[in-house]
C-alpha cells in the first residue's frame, strides 16, 4: 500500500460561513507526494471557497501541479461534506432508532388554556402538528436516501470484489444480447403493396426518409432516449463536482491524475463526451460528422420506442421494420453504468468497455451521473443549456470547476453564435423543396405546414442578402456590398418573418429530425454517381443533382485548388446537409433582442455572402450556471487580466461582488530561473513601438532582425518569436530575406515558420525538436533552432516549449485586435452602453487592452513548464512598461520583470542568467551551452 504524504493546512482562505477556518478533516490534505507551499495555499483557498459557496477565479501557472491541487483540494472538501451530511442524518434519525422520536413537545399552552395561539395567530396544536409533520417527512426522506445509498454501495461492492461472477454475468448477457441482435439484423425491410395507390408506392428503403407524424409539445411530451420504466434514471443526484476543460485530451490527462491521486480508488468518476467520441456503432461512426452522428443516433432511439406500436399494428397491410441500435440495450447499459462507477476510467477505457459489454458508452455514462461524485466533461457540454439538459446534468447545489478557462468568454460567445452562407441557404431550400414534392402525399398536414414555414424562412434570408432563392447563388451578383449590423428584432422585421414563431420551428427541427431525413434524401438522390430511374418522380430530382453540382464547382472558371482532406467533413456538411447549419442560426435568433446582433455580410455574390448571429452578452448564458450551483471555480494557468471575468461574466450575470474571490499563486521555479525583460530600444537605439503606423517601417523590421541575431548568438537551444499576425510575420520574413538578415540568422539557428494549416503543425514541431536535439549533441556553429510563430495561432496555446525547446521567448510588439472589425466594434459599443467606466477608462478601451494582454500572457507562458526549467522572456515594445499594461502581466512574471531602456544592458542580463543557474546547480551542461559562455560576442 502506497503511503501518501499530507500537506499541513495553514490559515484557510476564504473563511467558511460561521467564522471558523475552512480546512480539511484533520487539517491535512491527502497528496501523492510532499506538496509545494503554493499547492498547500491553493488547496486551502479552494477548500474555503467551496465551503463558503463562493465563485472563485484561481490562477496557478503551468508546472505548479494545478490539476493535482484541484483534485486533492476539491475531493477533500467533498469527502468532508459527505461525512458531515451523514453525521447530521444520523443525529436526526437517532431519536427514531431509540424510539424517542416525537417525545420532545413544543412549549404548550397547558391545561386550562386551550385557546392559546402561536405566533401566526394559529392554535398551538396546529403549529405543533405542522412541525411534527415536517419532521416526520424529513425523517422519511432521509431513510429513503439511506436505503438507496446502501443498495448502491452494496451493488458496487459486489461488482468490485466478485470479479469472476462479474465477467460470467457479462458473458451470459453478451451472448443473449448477440442472439437477439442477430435475429433483429436478419430481418429485411419489407412492404406489402396490396391495395396501395401506385403513385404512393415507394422503394422500401425510402421508408426511413419519411417524416413521422409530428405532435407538438402542447399535444404530447415525448423524451426520446429514456425508457418509460427506467426507475433508476430518477435516482437522486448526490452532491458532486463537475470538472470541465476544453478538449478530450485534457480531460483524459485529468482522469489519469485522479487515478494516481490518493482518491483514485474510492472516487466514483464518470467521463462524459460527445457521440463522436463515445459511439461504438460502426455504422453510425462511419457518418463522420458530429451532427450526422447525433441525428442518426436519435433516429435509432426513436425507432426503438416506436417498435412496440409497429408490432401492435398487425392489421395494417403495410408494415416496415426500422433500424434500431444494437448497443442501446437497457440491461447492458445498466451493467456498464455500474462498471463505470466501480473504477475510474477515461474516455478510451470507457469505449473499450462498451465494445466488450456490447453496451452504448454514450448513454451508459449518462446513467452513471446521478451516483457519480466527480463528472468530467468538455465545457461546451456544460455551458450550452440544451446539451446540458439532454445529458441529464443537474447543477442545483452542485460544484462546477472550469479549468483552462482563460478563453471562457470567447467559448460561450462561440457556442451561442452561428453563421450561414448564401450558398447554404439556397442549397437547403432546393433540397427541402425537392423533398416535399417527392413525399407530399405521404407527409401529414403538420409536417407540410412546418416545411413550408422553413422554406419561407430560407427564401426571406436569401432575399435579405439581395438574392433569389430559385437561382444559382454563385451566379447572382450583389448590388450593394458591405457589412450591416442589425438588432434581432430589426432583422426579423426586415426579413418579414416576425409573424413566424421561431421557437416552434426550432422545436420542430429538433424533434422531427428533419435535417437527418433530408441528408438521407440527398445521399440517395443528390450524388452525381447515383443511378436515377427514369420515371416521372425521379426526373424531378435531376434538377437537384445539377444544382448541387454547380454549387460544388463554384464560380471560379480558372480552377481553384481542391479543399484539403482535413476539410472534407465540413465540406460534406456544407453541401450535403446545410439545413443542419441553418438550424443553429434559427436557434440563435431566439435570443433576447438586447443580447445579440445579426451581421449581414454582403460580398461579391449571394453565395459568398453570409448571415451571422453575434452574441454580445455571454453572461446571460453563464448566469444560470452561477445561480444554480453551490460554488463555481474558474481556474487556469494564466487568468490575467481578470477584469473581463468579473465584469463581462459575473457582474453582468447579477453576481454579488462579495461572493467572488480571487486567488493567484507564484511559480515553483527559483527567481533566477526566469528573466522577463521589457525592452524599450534596440541595438541601434531605435525606439521599439510596433504600432500599425510604425511597424511596417524598414528600420523597425531591421531593428527586430538585429535583436534576434544578437540573441541567437548567445541563447542555446530553441528561440520562439511571436508576431502579431501571419501577415506581419510574412512581411518581416520577406524583408529580412531581402536585406540578408535571414542568412545571418540561419547561420546560427535553423529557421522554422508556424504553418497556417493545423495538420502541418505537428510535423513542424517534430522537426524543430529534432534540430535542437541534434545541435545540442553535435555542437559546432549551429546552436539550435528559431521558430517564428503567431499570437493566437496554433502554437500560442496548448504547446509546451519546455527545456531546450524554449530557452527564450520573444514577443514582437503588442498584438491588439483589429478594431475595424464590425463584430468587435459592435461589442465595444455594447460595452460602453451597458458597463460603467473603470478607473476613468471607457469599457471598450479596457476590452481592447485586455484582449491584447490575454494573448500575450498565453504566448509567453509557453516557456517555463516545470520546477527545473529556465528561460528568458523579451517583450519588444516600450508600451509594456506603462503601469496599466504592466499590471496585466501574470503576477509570477510581473514580480521578476526588468524594464531595460537600452539593449546593451538587457543583452548582458540574458548572457548572465544561465551563469547564475550553473553556480547553484550540479547539472551537466551541453556543449553548445559551454560554447555560449566561453566566447565573447559583440553587439551587431
Amino acid at each position: 500500500m502506497a503511503s501518501w504524504a499530507a500537506a499541513g493546512a495553514g490559515p484557510a482562505f476564504p473563511q467558511a460561513e460561521g467564522g471558523g477556518a475552512a480546512g480539511p478533516r484533520g487539517g491535512r490534505f491527502p497528496f501523492p507526494y510532499t506538496p509545494y507551499r503554493i499547492q498547500e495555499q491553493f488547496m486551502e483557498a479552494l477548500y474555503g471557497a467551496l465551503e463558503a459557496g463562493r465563485v472563485g477565479i484561481f490562477e496557478s501557472p503551468t508546472g505548479t501541479g494545478k490539476s493535482l491541487s484541484l483534485i486533492c483540494g476539491a475531493l477533500s472538501w467533498l469527502r468532508d461534506f459527505e461525512e458531515k451530511k451523514q453525521q447530521e442524518e444520523a443525529r436526526i434519525l437517532a431519536p427514531e432508532a431509540s424510539g424517542q422520536e416525537g417525545k420532545t413537545q413544543p412549549a404548550s399552552a397547558g391545561p386550562g388554556h386551550p385557546e392559546s395561539s402561536g405566533a401566526a395567530g394559529e392554535p398551538e396544536w396546529v403549529t405543533a402538528f405542522v412541525q411534527k409533520k415536517e419532521e416526520q417527512d424529513l425523517v422519511d426522506r432521509l431513510k429513503e436516501e439511506q436505503i438507496r445509498r446502501k443498495k448502491r454501495e452494496e451493488r458496487l461492492e459486489r461488482i468490485r470484489h466478485n470479479v469472476q461472477l462479474k465477467y460470467a454475468a457479462k458473458r451470459k448477457r453478451s451472448e443473449e444480447d448477440e442472439t437477439k441482435r442477430l435475429l433483429q439484423l436478419s430481418k429485411e425491410f419489407f412492404s406489402e403493396g396490396d391495395g396501395v395507390d401506385v403513385l404512393e408506392q415507394l422503394d422500401h428503403n425510402e421508408e426511413e426518409l419519411i417524416l413521422a407524424e409530428y405532435e407538438s409539445d402542447e399535444e404530447k411530451k415525448v423524451v426520446y432516449g429514456l425508457e418509460a420504466d427506467d426507475d433508476d434514471l430518477e435516482e437522486e443526484h448526490v452532491t458532486k463536482i463537475y470538472y470541465c476543460s476544453r478538449t478530450h485530451s485534457q480531460l483524459s490527462q485529468f482522469v489519469h491524475e485522479v487515478q494516481k491521486s490518493p482518491f483514485g480508488k474510492e472516487t466514483r468518476l464518470v467521463s462524459l463526451g460527445s457521440r463522436q467520441s463515445l459511439c461504438v456503432n460502426e455504422e453510425v461512426q462511419r457518418l463522420g460528422a458530429l451532427q450526422l452522428i447525433n441525428d442518426r443516433c436519435m433516429e435509432m432511439q426513436k425507432n426503438k420506442h416506436e417498435k412496440k406500436s409497429h408490432e401492435e399494428n398487425e392489421g395494417k397491410k403495410r408494415r416496415v421494420s426500422r433500424t434500431v441500435c444494437p448497443f442501446y440495450s437497457y440491461e447492458q447499459m445498466q451493467f456498464l453504468r455500474d462498471e463505470i462507477l466501480v473504477e475510474v476510467k477515461d474516455i478510451e477505457q470507457l469505449v473499450a468497455l462498451g465494445r466488450e459489454t456490447k453496451a452504448c458508452p454514450y448513454f451508459g455514462s449518462r446513467y452513471a451521473i446521478p451516483a457519480a461524485q466527480l463528472v468530467v466533461l468538455p465545457y461546451q457540454m456544460l455551458l450550452h443549456e440544451p446539451t446540458r439538459s439532454a445529458a441529464g446534468i443537474k447543477l442545483k447545489d452542485q460544484v462546477v470547476i472550469i479549468d483552462e478557462a482563460h478563453n471562457l468568454i470567447d467559448t460561450i460567445t462561440c457556442i451561442h453564435s452561428a453563421e450561414v452562407s448564401g450558398s447554404q441557404l439556397c442549397c437547403a431550400h432546393s433540397q427541402l423543396l425537392q423533398y416535399m414534392e417527392r413525399y407530399r402525399k405521404r407527409l401529414k398536414a403538420k409536417n407540410l405546414m412546418y416545411i413550408k414555414q422553413i422554406l419561407y424562412l430560407l427564401e426571406r434570408f436569401v432575399a435579405v442578402l439581395g438574392g433569389n432563392v430559385n437561382q444559382n447563388p454563385s451566379c447572382q451578383a450583389v448590388s450593394q456590398t458591405g457589412t450591416v449590423l442589425k438588432s434581432i428584432n430589426d432583422f426579423l422585421f426586415q426579413s418579414q418573418i416576425d409573424n413566424i414563431n421561431l421557437f416552434k420551428v426550432q422545436r420542430y427541427c429538433e424533434k422531427s429530425l428533419i435535417s437527418r431525413k433530408l441528408f438521407g434524401f440527398v445521399e440517395r438522390y443528390g450524388g452525381t454517381a447515383t443511378a436515377v430511374k427514369t420515371n416521372k418522380e425521379n426526373q424531378k430530382l435531376a434538377g437537384l443533382q445539377n444544382f448541387l453540382l454547380t454549387l460544388q464547382q463554384g464560380p471560379n472558371k480558372e480552377g481553384t485548388p481542391q479543399s484539403p482532406p482535413m476539410e472534407a467533413e465540413s465540406d460534406q456538411l456544407r453541401t450535403a446537409s446545410p439545413l443542419m447549419q441553418i438550424e443553429g442560426f434559427l436557434s440563435a435568433l431566439t435570443n433576447a433582442n438586447q443580447d445579440g446582433r445579426v451581421i449581414l455580410n454582403r460580398q461579391g455574390t449571394v453565395g459568398q455572402s453570409s448571415l451571422k448571429f453575434l452574441l454580445l452578452n455571454p453572461a446571460v448564458h453563464f448566469a444560470k450556471v452561477v445561480e444554480e450551483c453551490r460554488a463555481v471555480i474558474i481556474a487556469g494557468g494564466t487568468m490575467q487580466p481578470v477584469a473581463d471575468f468579473r465584469e463581462q461574466l459575473l457582474s453582468c450575470a447579477g453576481m454579488d461582488p462579495a461572493r467572488v474571490v480571487e486567488f493567484s499563486c507564484g511559480h515553483v521555479i527559483p527567481p533566477e530561473n526566469i528573466l522577463p525583460i521589457i525592452l524599450c530600444n534596440g541595438p541601434s537605439n531605435q525606439q521599439l513601438e510596433f504600432t500599425y503606423q510604425t511597424r511596417d517601417l524598414p528600420q523597425m523590421m531591421d531593428e527586430t532582425g538585429r535583436i534576434l541575431c544578437n540573441l541567437c548568438n548567445v541563447v542555446p537551444g530553441g528561440v520562439v518569436c511571436f508576431f502579431p499576425s501571419y501577415e506581419y510575420e510574412k512581411q518581416v520574413y520577406a524583408h529580412w530575406e531581402k536585406m540578408g538578415l535571414l542568412a545571418r540568422l540561419a547561420a546560427k539557428k535553423k529557421i522554422f515558420q508556424e504553418p497556417k494549416k493545423a495538420s502541418q503543425v505537428e510535423q513542424v514541431l517534430v522537426e524543430y525538436a529534432k534540430c535542437i536535439k541534434r545541435c545540442s549533441q553535435a555542437g559546432g556553429q549551429m546552436t539550435g533552432a528559431l521558430l517564428l510563430s503567431v499570437v493566437g495561432g496554433k502554437m500560442s496555446e496548448g504547446i509546451n516549449f519546455s527545456d531546450d525547446l524554449g530557452r527564450c521567448v520573444i514577443m514582437v510588439g503588442m498584438p491588439y485586435p483589429n478594431i475595424k472589425s464590425p463584430e468587435l466594434q459592435e461589442k465595444m459599443t455594447w460595452l460602453d452602453r451597458t458597463m460603467p467606466r473603470a478607473a476613468g477608462q471607457a469599457p471598450s478601451r479596457v476590452l481592447i487592452e485586455n484582449l491584447c494582454m490575454k494573448a500575450v500572457n498565453q504566448s509567453i507562458g509557453r516557456a517555463i513548464r516545470h520546477q527545473k526549467d529556465f528561460a528568458s522572456i523579451l517583450l519588444l515594445d516600450h508600451r509594456y512598461a506603462r503601469p496599466a499594461t504592466f499590471n496585466k502581466l501574470p503576477q509570477w512574471i510581473r514580480e521578476r520583470t526588468q524594464v531595460k531602456p537600452a539593449f546593451g544592458s538587457a543583452f548582458a542580463e540574458i548572457r548572465k542568467v544561465r551563469t547564475c543557474i550553473l553556480d547553484t546547480s550540479t547539472k551537466t551542461v551541453s556543449h553548445c551551452t559551454h560554447l555560449y559562455f566561453s566566447q565573447t560576442f559583440t553587439l551587431e
